[in-house]
């Protein structure tokens, strides 16, 4: 998608003859004044300015009016601004020159509420501002993040006829976007009828600072159109729309104009080119570069630290990390953490992530938001969920980023309930959820909300106007087909205006877990019709499809093609694909040596396949291979165990059922509770194996009786000559007969409209007692029953299921 966007901008914006249209584009609503402008911290030897400003100090002896000015002059620059302000109390308070240099040191050391103060006084003192005056006191409204104070002094600039200087309208511009008021700073704009070169660096970087990369971009090439060479600063701003927007072609275009200009050698700029390349993709280039600076600085070492997290190479990061310490003896700064955290969260490496929050407390980094939101990352990513709540707890102020990481963190970690609850948490918050609030909640919806939350977050999205957001679309699209209901997640694909390569794979795969392979394959057609290039995701969502619907000759067809015709390596998902696929056949001594022939290291994934494949097939002799390999690496999976001694039990060794439970119950580990849900008039049921605690229990049980009785089942005659009475006692008590998924079935059926799917979800995979019941139950009732089970849903329709009994 970046490239196709990047190549359609960059052949409007370089091979047009005639100047672009009008810098001011599309007008949007006019922003909403900052509420927040709580005050910063100040240093401590400032603390006494107001003091200061009313007693001034006697001890300063008198001096003429010159030297007090160059006294004044040397105070400021220096940064002694009580120094100063002694000076200043003892001159005469009725030049403007004074006060601007006062206003002017405040703002530049960071005292922008002193210094809109002074401004206030100066005004109350009855001496006039010129034009020297206002570009400060605007900086400082933008420094302090102030819209109010920012149009107060931009009013009073139309009463003094200052408002058409250029130098003025140059700080209004900057101050306006740095309040991300960019419309406000283009009404600015256009209205200056002089523009210099700082006018239009103002806007593109003001167009960059919102991440609106295509204007920044268009006011880049419009102001080389009218004459204007671009410099410095103008190259680092367009480089930084470049890599907003993944500008690939524009960016290699300026670095022509970098060389051109003779500016490689500029450090901000070599740096800019290195950022940009790494978040077009390119980190050969980024590389080249970095290695032609023979003074590289922390900031240098940052950005390419950053670029390797971007580009998900976590151990490259961390090998600069290591270089910039050890070959050019540089210490980290918090920035640098910052950009290496993400790596630790590729890694999972929780330890290197300690001792960096530690090294982070030992050098006074904390409080720091954004070195907070990044630990919650991490430690959300390694399952340390109570590290990130006692963060998340601690920030002094949270913004939407730091919501957003809390609430990924307890999605990532199973936490779902809680994500809800948190998520409508900050509902009643001031700030308002993004793409990225919804897309990292939907997944919870999913798995704990009942179809009438899940239609209020819907609606939640759609009455804060994200419903033409793709990032929120495909995070819903999967919502609707994780939950069973495949056709309404197929309506809001088909009404999405921009879809991506994530679209298509969500839509690919949501017919891949309902058993519709033949569907998935026509949709990975309509994508590559669409010019969407497949990517990895794309691949484990066709092999997902052809594994489940049984297409053995397409799934070794599309497996292929992924490095013959687009380049793509198989991954770890792509081989567990493959496993299920030979599963299905039958051919376990293939999927064996197709293990052993990996060019990747073979982990539980791989291995849990070849379990399925093994269960699905009797053998018993390669499950214990696979399952030993398993449990080397995963001491407590359940799963495992469980799925092992439902073998040994089909096969009658009892011995080594007991043996496994043992072994489970001296690590700790209990079975998962088997619980179905299915919902009517938008309110969830939960059932349990030999539930009775249903209001309806009588009645659900006189239902299940009756279509037991019609389906003429035995649950004891089958396979009765290979146990002994022991084991047949045994067998009765783990009988299918009461198990919850047809106790949600059955009251699915008289709870629900008729002709309407009864849709049920199971946290465990279904018997295969229960799927023969659950065919001949659609057979019978003329319903389709679709149950989603921890695998993949199952669509029963006239006693066939979609699944082709193989799961």
């Amino acid at each position: 998608m970046a490239a196709t966007l990047a190549h359609s901008h960059s052949s409007y914006l370089y091979n047009s003859t005639s100047p672009p249209p009008s810098l001011l584009r599309k007008r949007a609503a006019e922003p909403k004044a900052n509420q927040s402008s709580d005050q910063p911290k100040f240093p401590k030897l400032v603390r006494g300015i107001r003091k200061l400003s009313k007693n001034p100090s006697t001890s300063i002896e008198p001096l003429n009016n010159y030297a007090l000015k160059q006294a004044l002059q040397e105070h400021v620059e220096s940064g002694s601004i009580e120094d100063a302000l002694r000076v200043f109390e003892k001159m005469s308070h009725s030049d403007t020159y004074y006060w601007n240099v006062m206003i002017r040191g405040l703002a530049d050391n960071g005292l922008f509420r002193e210094a809109i103060g002074f401004y206030h006084r100066m005004q109350r003192e009855g001496v006039r501002a010129d034009n020297y005056t206002y570009p400060f006191v605007i900086k400082a409204c933008g420094g302090l993040l102030s819209l109010d104070e920012g149009q107060k002094v931009h009013g009073k600039l139309f009463k003094v006829g200052l408002d058409l200087d250029v130098y003025i309208g140059n700080s209004l511009c900057a101050a306006y976007a740095k309040l991300g008021c960019i419309e406000y700073a283009e009404r600015v704009f256009d209205e200056m009828p002089v523009k210099d070169l700082v006018s239009w660096n103002s806007m593109i970087g003001g167009y960059a600072a919102v991440g609106d990369g295509w204007r920044a971009m268009v006011c880049f090439q419009e102001m080389q159109v009218l004459g204007m060479k671009p410099d410095r600063f103008s190259m680092i701003g367009g480089l930084n729309a470049c890599a907003i927007d993944y500008f690939l072609q524009p960016g290699k275009e300026i670095h022509c104009q970098v060389l051109k200009c003779m500016l490689e050698s500029d450090v901000m700029v070599h740096t800019s080119l290195i950022d940009m390349y790494h978040k077009c993709g390119r980190v050969d280039y980024a590389e080249r570069l970095f290695d032609e600076i023979c003074t590289k600085n922390v900031v240098v070492w940052n950005t390419m630290i950053h670029g390797y997290t971007l580009n998900a190479r976590p151990l490259e990061s961390l090998s600069c990390l290591k270089k910039m310490q050890e070959a050019d003896k540089l210490i980290p700064d918090a920035i640098t953490m910052i950009n290496f955290l993400p790596s630790c969260t590729q890694l999972g490496a929780l330890l290197e992530g300690k001792s960096i929050h530690g090294y982070a407390i030992r050098r006074g980094f904390l409080p720091h938001i954004v070195f907070e939101t990044a630990l919650i990352d991490l430690y959300g990513a390694c399952g340390r969920i109570n590290l990130a709540e006692r963060i998340f707890g601690q920030l002094i102020e949270k913004n939407l980023i730091s919501w957003n990481s809390m609430i990924s963190a307890y999605v990532q970690s199973g936490h779902n309930r809680e994500a809800l609850e948190l998520f409508w948490d900050l509902l009643n918050e001031p700030l308002e959820p993004d793409a990225i609030t919804f897309s990292s909640v939907i997944p919870a919806y999913c798995e704990v909300a009942s179809i009438g939350e899940r239609k209020q977050i819907h609606g939640c999205i759609t009455k804060l106007e994200h419903n033409s957001n793709t990032l929120i679309l495909n995070a819903t699209v999967y919502m609707y087909a994780k939950c069973g209901y495949l056709e309404t997640a197929r309506e809001v694909f088909d009404r999405m205006v921009f879809r991506d390569a994530s679209s298509w794979n969500t839509i690919i795969m949501a017919y891949a877990i309902h058993g519709f392979g033949r569907i998935s394959i026509e949709f990975f057609s309509k994508m590559r019709d669409n010019g969407i290039q497949p990517n990895e995701s794309t691949f484990v969502s066709l092999l997902t499809a052809c594994s489940v619907s049984g297409m053995v000759d397409e799934g070794w067809k599309y497996y292929n093609s992924m490095k013959r015709d687009y380049g793509i390596d198989p991954g770890i998902e792509h081989c567990g694909c493959m496993i299920d696929l030979l599963g299905r056949t039958g051919n376990l001594d293939r999927a064996k040596i197709f293990i052993e022939e990996m060019s990747l290291l073979p982990t539980a994934r791989i291995w849990g396949s070849l379990l399925t494949a093994s269960r699905n097939n009797r053998n018993i002799e390669l499950a214990e291979l696979a399952a030993e390999h398993i449990l080397s690496s995963e001491h407590d999976n359940t799963g495992c165990y469980i799925l092992l001694a439902n073998m040994y039990a089909e096969a009658g060794r009892w011995e080594d059922v007991e043996r496994l439970k043992s072994h489970m119950k001296q690590r700790g580990l209990r079975k998962t509770v088997a619980c179905s849900f299915v919902e009517t008039k938008c309110r969830p049921y939960r059932f349990i194996n030999q539930d009775t605690t249903h209001v309806e229990t009588y009645m659900i049980y006189a239902v299940l009786d009756l279509i037991l009785r019609k389906m003429g089942e035995d649950k004891y005659v089958h396979g009765i000559t290979k146990f002994t009475p022991l084991d047949l006692k045994r067998k009765k008590a783990n009988s299918a007969e009461s198990h919850s998924v047809r106790l949600a079935i059955c009251f699915g059926l008289i709870s629900t409209e008729i002709r309407r799917p009864v849709v049920v979800r199971k946290n465990t995979r279904i018997c295969e007692e229960c799927h023969s019941a659950a065919k001949k139950i659609s057979e019978m009732t003329k319903r389709e029953i679709i149950v989603g089970d921890s695998k993949v849903f199952h669509h029963f329709n006239d006693g066939n299921c979609s699944c082709r009994d193989y799961w």
